[in-house]
Formats: C-alpha cells, sequence, structure tokens
C-alpha cells in the first residue's frame, strides 16, 4: 500500500499488545499514527497515544467491572459515524482484538453497515505474559498441548458453562478475567480430575513496571494471590515449574 493513505480501510482494529508499549506491531503503530480518531480501551498504555498526530480525536471506551462506562453500542455507533464522516478510525484494544476482545462483535457491525475494515492482530497477553516471567506454554518434556479461557462470560451465552472435564485434561490452562472466580475455577478444576498439587501462577499487570507474579498450586493459589487483582492472567499446569525467577515478580 505504500503511503497512500486512500488505500486503506476506514476503520482498523488493532491490537495494542499485553501492557509493554513495545509489544505494539509495526504495522499497528502506523495505523495509530495515520488515525484521525482512536477510541481505545482501558489496558492500552498511555504511551501508545503519545504517537497520534497532532488534532486526532481520542475517546476512550475502557470498561471496568462495578462502574458506569461507555456501552458496547456506543462504541459501535461512534465506529460507524466517524468511518461514514470519512475520518480514519483506529479502535486499539488491548492484546490482541479477537482474543475475548469483542473485535469479532465489532467486525459484525462494520460489515453490516458496509465500512470497509482491516484486522491488525496483536500480542495477546494469553501467551505474552506468561512468557515474559519465563512461564512457556509448552515443553517437550511436560506440556503438548494449551487451552485459553475466559474466567467471565456474558450471562446467557451460548455454552456459557466451561467443560471442566476437558480443561482438567489440557496439559496448560491460561485463564483470562479470572480474578474474581479465581476460587471457583480452582475448584472446579480440582472436582473434574485435575491434582491440587498442579503447579498454579498468577501474574497481575504482566509485561509492565508493575508487574506482580504469585505462584502455588491449584489448591492454595487463590489463596495466595488473593490480595492481586485485574488485569491478571493465571496459568495451571506443570509448566509453571519451569518459570525462571524474575526480578518484577514475587513468590
Amino acid at each position: 500500500m505504500g503511503n497512500d493513505n486512500s488505500t486503506l480501510p476506514l476503520v482498523a482494529l488493532v491490537g495494542a499488545g499485553p501492557g509493554d508499549p513495545g509489544l505494539i506491531t509495526v504495522k499497528g503503530l502506523a495505523r495509530l499514527q495515520e488515525a484521525d480518531v482512536v477510541i481505545y480501551d482501558a489496558l492500552v498504555s498511555p504511551e501508545l497515544l503519545e504517537h497520534t498526530r497532532q488534532g486526532a480525536e481520542l475517546i476512550y471506551a475502557g470498561k471496568h467491572p462495578g462502574k458506569r462506562h461507555i456501552s458496547q453500542e456506543a462504541i459501535h455507533a461512534a465506529l460507524i459515524t466517524h468511518a461514514k464522516s470519512g475520518r480514519r478510525v483506529v479502535r486499539l484494544k488491548g492484546g490482541d482484538p479477537f482474543v475475548f476482545g469483542r473485535g469479532g462483535e465489532e467486525a459484525e457491525v462494520l460489515r453490516a453497515a458496509g465500512i470497509p475494515f482491516e484486522v491488525i492482530p496483536g500480542v495477546s497477553s494469553a501467551f505474552a505474559v506468561p512468557a515474559c516471567v519465563g512461564i512457556p506454554l509448552t515443553h517437550r518434556e511436560c506440556a503438548a498441548n494449551f487451552a485459553v479461557v475466559t474466567g467471565h462470560r456474558k450471562r446467557g451465552a451460548q455454552g456459557a458453562s466451561q467443560d471442566w472435564e476437558a480443561l482438567a485434561r489440557m496439559d496448560t490452562v491460561v485463564v483470562l478475567m479470572g480474578m474474581h472466580n479465581l476460587p471457583q475455577i480452582t475448584a472446579e478444576l480440582i472436582s473434574a480430575g485435575r491434582a491440587p498439587s498442579t503447579p498454579a501462577a498468577v501474574i497481575q499487570w504482566g509485561t509492565t513496571p508493575r508487574q506482580k507474579v504469585v505462584t502455588g498450586t491449584l489448591a492454595d493459589i487463590a489463596g495466595r494471590a488473593s490480595e492481586l487483582g485485574s488485569p491478571a492472567t493465571i496459568v495451571i499446569g506443570e509448566v509453571v515449574s519451569r518459570k525462571r525467577d524474575s526480578a518484577r515478580g514475587r513468590r
């Protein structure tokens, strides 16, 4: 495409990465610098917004549990309104837009409205956050597969309950948005047959200077990590025992 912005779709759904501003992709950063409007989420690093061009409109669309925030429907309306006015819009989302980021919903709305868009993948916290503290999701000696699940489901969603027996058989389980339900999650996995002694870790604010790490077992991680909050990535499996010590983390 070169530098001819006229050939670009009006809307770009861009993954900002897991928190460290250096982990946005080159293409994602380029779209951010070209945008007329940036609609960004709560977990987007403020440093990334410094790369927007002068005069760009910045719209905060962060969501916090239990607090008033802009609705998803209002976000959809803003995407459509700005794009139809001919402005280039970046929807900047933490992690990857299509990994528990509602990017799929936004893509459906844009497609239905006939608005050209593109998806620029981001580095997901599902694998980046464990990696930054030395936890591999797979390992030839102990993990040939992994599952990534959400710890928070929309009420009434199709398939809203997890298949705990299937998850208990996975070598590695990564849970996003699961801190509120961590005691229930660990209890369900143990009830489904996962050994209580299975290593587990919780990483809060992964890849950032605020990063904290707590390790334990499936039986005690909920208690050991009770002082941590969101955002956090939960890792369950033998791979946690491969964790290297982290200068920013704590055991």
